[in-house]
């Protein structure tokens, strides 16, 4: 057949147009489809296998199209060639084979294989060409040995490595074209088929694509670490690590994501991780992550730092008064009102690709602004073509206030679940509620594990610090430790290693006494309940075990010594070191305890934790929003946060929580604690939001509407009027004085002590009392239980030391009325001269980590004054010489102008209602009596009149922070707090040439209470008065001084301009209305009408002077230079 028809009588496409067949004519009329071929003899494999091996001449489909001789031809055309055809029918039988174990039909139409070859248009698309004029087109082949001298001249051209996946590939990528316009590949032309097929190196033409494209995709990059081995095992253990590609798919596709996993998934430290790696921190932008606290802050950036085996000039922080931050930093850690000051000079957040903020379930006042805040700048970098990613961390499932939230996110964002590596932690509800005891509940509860349970640290949680040190007490006494104790084999037992329960011989377990007169007759079934996990698994017995009931017990008062107990105190005024004590394993043949606050419930995990004892209180700081008292008070714990405590025990093994209240009354618990926003004044927050030129600040944006409900107000008309109030402020405009108080980072009472504190030069003096006022607890507290006797006689000692040196650093005379802040002062000062050393502080009283803080504060504050004012030249003076009296006196004032709206008055004799307002205080705000405390240096002075720095709230309502003022200086200083009266006619008014303005003394009484103040100079109130008495002091030549000499020579005297019958006169009536027509009642007001027209008043001026007079009057007009 082949000589026959040969290649010229019948080509592959002449025999389908002879026959007058199509390409799937053909496949039709013999009843096959290429489908259908796929199971013949494995032909897709074959194909592969002939182009691998060379049997298929090299050419594979694109060769066989010159074929003419298939039909004809049977498989006998084999042998004659010299093929083995047993050995190559071997090989079909094996692949017959392999195509059993081949995936199904189905799933092979997924993907693009030999069998769619042929079939429609879509496949031939990314191999055709534009169809250009070509001159190198190559000879048609008409003859078996073309074909292989075609065969030969494609052998001898560099071979390329097949990839059937980029094929795969480049044919996903062909666009489809309409079917009426493709060319069908059976109807091109051979020599332009066999052209495609035989070059495939040479460029193609790119066709237009048939969809348009929605975005670039961007190349993937990933940052090599080089991180241990041991951190990359602790890494990996991390359930947040099996959500990595879940958690940058859903960052790299979305501007805003909130990721939520509770305490221990870590996602503090390795989200940072994951962005950096994935190239978010390259040379165009930095990670910034903020945290609600500074330990925080600093301690994940050196972790971070430590796991990425990268310097701390690469991952840095910056919190308040420290940081270590560089210009190759490209991870960084810091608080959150840290980022709100960087917002305050570049709003846009230029030099950060992410923000992370954590611990956003907190709700802290800085991080709700934050978010609220990068919800409008994530949109405005994205229309500049600077996309900024927000990641936003909650602990809990506290989302909804996000997501929920449409006017903080139009478009809500993706939420990503990310499970904690929590073991089971048994929760044991009491069946009583101790509801003053709770401390000695804890004790005896201690007391019980200790004696009765397995290994395992155990967790305290209290109120305060004082609850922290009586329990300390208690518990050492109880358990004594000392260094030189040895093992014995009970210690032995007490030191098992985890998960081991000791067997009950070792500690015989006592049954508590049942006390039936303190249980109600109804029956409780409450008892206690698994909540938050199942039992122990390695527990003998069930859970039962471990339940230590609720009665008390004689024994757990006696003290012990073959139970050494290592307990622990932990709070926020700890020391560093102190704290640190915790981390480190306890000294052997003892059980660690740790006594806390709050502190540990979500800042510090202590590691080893099995058992927590929770007295589910708090002791909170509330301040009132009407009287601007700020009180500590105890109360219950939210359900997150007592869930949040319950989770200590379950870091590192199961655990078990003991909380010493009833299942009723944790249901009886609000879910999570209020935002922080509606528990805390907000002036320096509108004041920050003001001075970034926003200017409609609504009080709903700043928090939720049930704020109003956390504010303690009688009725509803009230309410409404502080919303008018509120609303009021919330429009005006910023000031000047605003805008430079804005630049200081304290509070807008002490920022603007600091701008009135140029005069007398007290600047360095006002920063210094306005960073002891910003940083509290800067005394020791002297009034704690002591552990032991010892500590009692030293406490006292300190105690008798620090009131001797506060009398000394409170001076005496006129210095003493400074109050509270000249010993402030005093301690500041003589800290600093002795070069703020741990011995002097403990020595005096002080707190050494307090002095630091104010040291980095005075440093800071200087900077930004100097920054506002240039030509001030300040610096931090460690040998500050102690203020003169003058500089007293004007500090004296400045703290009044600072504390106006925090003013008393004491009670007078005559007021006295009944015992309770003996040597008592009245406030603007209080209806109830206030004191001064009695740390205070002016307790036994009692001045009139004094101003405090906060009201606290224990037993009585004291005062903090007190200095005495002057009556006088009320109204002169704080006229909006005070209702004047009418003008005195003794001393009549006058004309102030420094001031430029006309002065008179008023009456004065204090707003609302009503206090009467003695009479002061004070500016001459607006209104039609003023311009009469201006006018008479023009005429009399006391605002102009050349005016003087024409003041003989007046054709009427100036007093007749106060007269009622005034407007009778014409020179009196024009000279009026032309001073109110330009508002001219004041010396610069005059300057700047002349400036603007230097005829003004010279008509009027001249019906006052002779007629001889005016053309002299006229050449010397203005008679000021303007």
């Amino acid at each position: 057949m082949v000589d026959g028809m040969g290649w010229d009588g019948m080509g592959w496409d002449g025999r389908m147009d002879g026959m007058g067949l199509g390409w799937h004519g053909w496949i039709g009329k013999d009843g096959l489809d290429w489908d259908g071929m796929d199971g013949m003899d494995g032909l897709d494999g074959m194909v592969d296998g002939w182009d691998r091996d060379g049997l298929g001449w090299g050419m594979g489909w694109d060769g066989w199209d010159g074929m003419g001789w298939w039909d004809g031809m049977g498989w006998e055309w084999i042998g004659e060639m010299g093929v083995d055809v047993d050995g190559w029918m071997g090989r079909a039988e094996l692949l017959n084979k392999l195509n059993e174990v081949q995936a199904p039909e189905a799933e092979m139409k997924l993907l693009y294989t030999t069998s769619k070859l042929g079939i429609g248009e879509r496949m031939y698309q990314a191999k055709r060409v534009t169809q250009e004029p070509r001159t190198d087109v190559p000879e048609k082949i008409r003859s078996i040995s073309g074909a292989n001298k075609r065969r030969h001249s494609s052998e001898s051209e560099p071979e390329e490595e097949p990839s059937s996946s980029e094929e795969e590939e480049e044919q996903k990528a062909a666009p489809e074209e309409p079917s009426g316009s493709a060319v069908s590949a059976a109807a091109q032309p051979q020599g332009a088929e066999g052209e495609a097929g035989a070059d495939p190196a040479r460029p193609k033409a790119p066709l237009p694509p048939a969809v348009p494209s929605t975005a670039l995709c961007q190349p993937a990059v990933f940052i090599p670490v080089d991180r241990s081995a041991e951190v990359q095992e602790a890494r990996l253990k991390l359930p947040i690590l099996a959500e990595e590609q879940v958690v940058m798919e859903a960052i790299n596709e979305n501007p805003i994501v909130i990721i939520c996993g509770e305490t221990g998934s870590g996602k503090t430290t390795q989200v940072p991780q994951f962005l950096y790696e994935a190239g978010y921190a390259s040379s165009s932008g930095a990670i910034g992550i903020t945290e609600p606290r500074r330990v925080a802050a600093v301690s994940m950036s050196q972790r971070v730092a430590k796991e990425m085996n990268l310097s701390h000039r690469v991952v840095s922080y910056q919190i308040r008064y420290e940081g270590n931050v560089t210009d190759e930093t490209q991870i960084k850690f810091m608080t959150d009102g840290v980022l709100l000051k960087e917002i305050q000079k570049d709003f846009l957040l230029s030099k950060y690709k992410v923000i992370i903020i954590d611990e956003a379930h907190e709700r802290s006042m800085y991080t709700d602004i934050l978010i609220g805040l990068l919800s409008r700048i994530v949109p405005l970098r994205h229309k500049k073509g600077l996309p900024l990613k927000l990641i936003i961390m909650s602990a809990t499932l506290r989302v909804e206030d996000f997501t929920d939230n449409t006017r903080l996110f139009s478009v809500k964002p993706p939420v990503i679940q990310v499970d904690a590596r929590q073991f089971p932690v048994t929760v044991h509800f009491n069946k009583k509620t101790p509801l003053d005891d709770y401390s000695g509940e804890c004790f005896r509860k201690v007391c019980k594990i200790h004696r009765m349970l397995p290994a395992g640290g155990i967790l305290v949680f209290l109120t305060g610090q004082a609850e922290v040190h009586s329990l300390c007490r208690r518990l050492r006494k109880a358990f004594p430790y000392q260094k030189n104790n040895t093992c014995s084999a009970v210690q032995s037992a007490v030191c098992t290693p985890l998960n081991v329960v000791l067997s009950p011989l070792l500690f015989p377990q006592t049954l508590p006494k049942i006390d039936l007169s303190s249980y109600s007759v109804v029956p409780v079934d409450e008892g206690d309940e698994d909540r938050d996990g199942d039992s122990d698994a390695d527990a003998a017995g069930s859970d039962l075990d471990l339940d230590l009931g609720d009665g008390d017990s004689e024994e757990d008062e006696k003290s012990d010594s073959s139970l050494p107990l290592f307990v622990l105190p932990l709070y926020s005024l700890l020391a560093p070191e102190k704290q640190a004590k915790v981390f480190q394993a306890p000294p052997a043949g003892t059980r660690l305890c740790v006594v806390a606050t709050n502190v540990a419930e979500t800042s510090l995990t202590i590691p080893g934790i099995k058992y927590v004892v929770d007295c589910g209180k708090v002791k909170k700081r509330f301040y009132d929003r009407i009287t601007g008292v700020s009180s500590f008070r105890v109360t219950w714990i939210s359900q997150a946060s007592a869930n949040q405590r319950a989770g200590r025990a379950g870091r590192t093994e199961p655990g078990h929580c003991y909380r010493l209240y009833s299942s009723a009354v944790f249901m009886d618990f609000e879910k999570f604690s209020a935002p922080e926003i509606t528990k805390r004044p907000v002036e320096d927050l509108i004041l920050q939001m003001k001075a970034l030129n926003i200017e409609k600040v609504s009080w709903e944006g700043l928090c939720a509407a049930a704020a109003f409900k956390v504010v303690a107000l009688r009725s509803q008309k009230q309410t409404e009027r502080l919303k008018q109030q509120l609303a009021a402020k919330l429009s005006c405009p910023i000031s000047p004085l605003g805008r430079v108080m804005a630049t200081f980072p304290v509070a807008p009472r002490y920022a603007k002590m600091l701008a009135l504190s140029r005069q007398q030069d007290c600047l360095p003096y006002s920063i210094t009392i306005v960073s002891a006022m910003t940083v509290r607890e800067l005394f020791e507290e002297f009034d704690r239980p002591a552990v032991s006797e010892a500590e009692a006689a030293q406490l006292k000692g300190k105690r008798a030391r620090f009131l001797q040196m506060q009398k000394v650093w409170a001076g005496q005379g006129p210095m003493q009325k400074l109050g509270d802040l000249m010993v402030m002062l005093g301690a500041v000062g003589a800290c600093e001269y002795s070069g703020c050393t741990r011995e002097f502080c403990e020595e005096n009283g002080l707190r050494y980590k307090a002095m630091l803080e104010i040291r980095h504060l005075r440093g800071q504050l200087t900077t930004a004054v100097n920054s506002v004012c240039t030509d001030a030249g300040l610096y931090v003076d460690p040998k500050m010489q102690p203020p003169t009296e003058a500089q007293v006196t004007c500090l004296r004032q400045i703290v009044l102008a600072g504390l106006g709206d925090h003013l008393a008055r004491r009670v007078q004799a005559e007021e006295l209602l009944d015992d309770k307002w003996k040597n008592a205080y009245k406030t603007a705000l209080l209806e109830d009596p206030v004191f001064i405390h009695p740390s205070s240096v002016l307790f036994k002075e009692l001045p009139e009149f004094v101003v405090y720095q906060e009201i606290v709230e224990t037993t009585k309502l004291y005062m903090k922070g007190v200095s005495a003022v002057e009556p006088e200086w009320i109204p002169a200083l704080l006229p909006p707090y005070c209702h004047f009266g009418k003008p005195l006619e003794n001393p009549p008014p006058s004309y102030c040439p420094q001031r430029g303005r006309v002065r008179c003394h008023r009456p004065s009484v204090f707003y609302r209470v009503g206090w009467q103040l003695p009479a002061v100079e004070v500016d001459y109130p607006e209104g039609i008065d003023r311009y009469k008495l201006f006018a008479r002091f023009l005429l009399e030549g006391k605002v102009i001084e050349k005016l003087s000499s024409y003041s003989q020579c007046l054709l009427s005297s100036p007093l007749i301009m106060l007269k009622t019958w005034s407007k009778l006169q014409p020179r009196t009536e024009a000279l009026l209305q032309a001073l109110v027509k330009e508002n001219c009642d004041n010396h610069d007001a005059l300057l700047a009408a002349w400036r603007k027209n230097p005829k003004y008043l010279l008509a009027a001026y001249r019906q006052w002077v002779p007629e001889a007079m005016h053309q002299d009057l006229a050449l010397n007009w203005p008679p000021v230079a303007v």
